[in-house]
């Protein structure tokens, strides 16, 4: 089960910490929640546990999605529920491998998206991907 530390600010927006997911390796939350929808950080394809680094962009892309749908999860939402997704590249040569593991995640339903080629992620990674959710009926709190 995913532990959160979540803290309500104002009464409005609530930042989310997930056990479950990659720590934080600066200042921010994994997501905030604010007026229905969760904003989750960019996420890298970093292991949870050991922060390995998986090789080639189809398994970053896969392993990237995972900690983003293990974030969502815990603020009561979904990849089903994803609106609007930021995928950085390191090389845009990355790109058929990342869309063809995006066209397996995201088969029912196509977030509007944006792809931004980076010279440089964090730690060596290929790919980080960030997205906005609606939260799920059941998961509004």
């Amino acid at each position: 089960m995913t532990k959160e530390l979540s803290v309500t600010i104002d009464g409005l927006k609530r930042g989310i910490i997930v056990a479950d997911a990659p720590a934080p390796s600066g200042h921010y939350s994994h997501a905030v929640v604010a007026n229905g929808l969760v904003f989750v950080a960019g996420q890298l394809p970093l292991d949870p546990s050991t922060r390995e680094i998986p090789e080639g962009a189809e398994a970053q892309t896969r392993l990237a999605l995972a900690n983003v749908a293990t974030i969502l999860k815990a603020a009561g939402s979904s990849l089903d529920d994803v609106v609007n997704t930021l995928v950085f590249v390191t090389d845009i040569a990355h790109w058929p491998a990342v869309n063809a593991v995006w066209s397996e995640i995201f088969m029912n339903f196509r977030p509007a998206r944006t792809v931004a080629v980076s010279h440089e992620l964090h730690f060596g990674c290929l790919v980080e991907i960030q997205v906005t959710a609606v939260l799920s009926k059941s998961g509004q709190r």
